[in-house]
């Protein structure tokens, strides 16, 4: 045999048996640190009953990169704006896609909404629609008079308790769930009158609190597979039973649409199934993408923004001073003879700074919805395996020490010229402060969702004074947060309002 050949069969089996070996001692580089995992359950008990608060005690001890197994499962957690920058703008592209999730994979139609569906052209497509016909600045200026009226429904409700203490939950589940609805199926969900109320009003409220709380809870079938057909939860069974009462909901609202549907209809439902009947760029809409992105609408559309404006609102309560603050310049801008519209948030910057701070404070989505490694990739000099789990800590890095000074305090000031992050924003630009996400997963509705946060604070700020019920203290006012997929306030608002207008502003209101 000729010398060469022996000496290329001999390099070859040295590669070979150096992949080999390489392989079987895993990668060179080590995990991201992390708390030492109980037999089969991992880092489970670690989670706590608050998941993104025992994330965060966690990063004291371990860093801000950490490495969990929770059950059979890798999960990685970016707990500071450096680490999450490296997944979620270097490492974009690697971390696109959701892992499995029974719960999510069942509400959602088999991932076909946007939140979950897989990462590419489909999604692409999928997502231009809703940005296109909901979320661009055209779309958000053919809207703008219904969210004006809602707004003046609300005020008009407030007027209307006579000082009575009110649920302030209630009333913003009422006035959100009908912008999103009149801008999606083109008619509105509740009415003010019980009496006259949609019979299903009730129920799709009930329904929206189930889904979100479903999907905050941490499922130990997804993380130990043996025991998945256990159900020890009883998710699986919970999920199966609001899924069928979420589609016979969806279905009689397409039905109905498809009925009374004419040329004049603007709203999101009639663009989506006239691409069922005309498709476009190749793609034919079915309709349990159409029923998934509606359920997107109005579950995480309506709940995120709900949540942020009562901690908004609860914080400014507590704090008279950035009351005063914010009613003067309202005062200032918008006068006493008229509400607030949207075409005097620009001229608000102390108003918006408020509206950062609560985001970076109570972050409306405190854990990121999980993404999964396509690819195994290095992190700060850290392997990160194929596979495994991404969690970003958001309400973790929106109270770092590092980057925020007295972090625990509500200072909207640090978002104002000459402030520590005046130059600082919320749209995924700044990892300081990520409410929305980054990079090629972020909100679909960002653009929407701030403006009605920023409408709603503005005009309950502007057209009322608030007091607790019973005249409790407002520095002891309970600030502490209900878990789950979005930031809730573990205890509702309970207010009492009081008018701050001239007498005609509210006279002129009506439902």
């Amino acid at each position: 045999m000729s010398p060469w050949v022996i000496a290329v069969a001999t390099i070859v089996a040295a590669i070979l048996i150096y992949r080999v070996l390489k392989h079987i001692a895993g990668p060179s580089l080590p995990l991201p640190p992390g708390p030492r995992p109980w037999p089969i359950v991992g880092n489970l008990p670690h989670m706590g009953p608050a998941p993104h608060q025992g994330l965060a005690a966690l990063a004291k001890t371990h860093g801000p990169l950490m490495h969990l197994r929770l059950g059979f499962v890798h999960v990685v957690v970016a707990a500071s704006a450096a680490v999450a920058e490296q997944f979620l703008k270097v490492h974009d592209a690697n971390f696109c896609n959701r892992p499995y999730n029974f719960r999510t994979t069942y509400m959602t139609y088999n991932k076909k909404d946007i939140a979950f569906y897989p990462y590419g052209p489909r999604w692409r497509f999928l997502r231009k629609i809703c940005t296109v016909h909901m979320f661009s600045g055209k779309a958000m200026d053919n809207f703008s008079q219904l969210r004006q009226e809602e707004v003046e429904r609300l005020a008009c409700n407030l007027t209307r308790s006579n000082s009575k203490a009110v649920n302030l939950r209630q009333l913003l589940n009422v006035c959100i769930t009908n912008i999103m609805a009149r801008i999606t199926i083109g008619r509105r969900i509740f009415n003010d009158d019980s009496c006259n109320c949609d019979p299903r009003a009730d129920e799709f409220k009930s329904m929206v609190e189930e889904h979100m709380a479903l999907l905050g809870v941490f499922n130990i079938g997804d993380f130990i597979p043996p025991l998945d057909w256990l159900d020890l939860q009883g998710l699986k069974t919970k999920t199966k039973k609001l899924h069928k009462r979420f589609d016979i909901l969806l279905s009689s609202i397409l039905e109905e649409h498809k009925i009374s549907k004419n040329a004049k209809h603007q709203d999101l439902l009639s663009v989506l199934l006239s691409l069922k009947e005309t498709p476009q760029e190749g793609h034919e809409l079915v309709e349990e993408e159409i029923k998934s992105i509606l359920g997107d609408m109005f579950t995480a559309g309506t709940d995120t923004s709900l949540s942020t404006i009562e901690w908004a609102i609860a914080e400014l309560i507590k704090n008279p001073k950035i009351m005063i603050k914010v009613q003067q310049e309202l005062t200032t801008i918008v006068g006493q003879n008229r509400l607030v519209t949207e075409l005097d948030l620009p001229h608000l910057p102390y108003l918006n700074a408020v509206v950062k701070e609560t985001l970076r404070l109570h972050p409306p989505t405190p854990l990121s919805l999980p993404r999964v490694a396509e690819e195994s990739c290095e992190i700060f000099n850290y392997h990160i395996p194929k596979g495994a789990t991404l969690l970003v800590n958001v309400w973790a890095i929106g109270r770092d020490p590092k980057e925020w000074l007295d972090p625990l305090e509500f200072k909207p000031e640090r978002f104002l010229p000459g402030g520590e992050k005046a130059d600082v924003d919320i749209r995924g630009n700044n990892f300081e402060v990520i409410p929305f996400g980054a990079g090629r997963r972020i909100c679909v509705g960002m653009s929407l969702g701030i403006k009605v946060v920023q409408l709603l604070i503005a005009s309950l700020a502007h057209a009322f004074d608030w007091e607790l019920e019973n005249g409790y203290d407002p520095k002891k006012l309970n600030m502490d947060e209900a878990y789950g997929l979005t930031l809730q306030r573990a205890v509702p608002l309970s207010i009492h309002t009081h008018p701050r207008l001239s007498q005609h502003v509210y006279s002129s209101l009506s439902l």
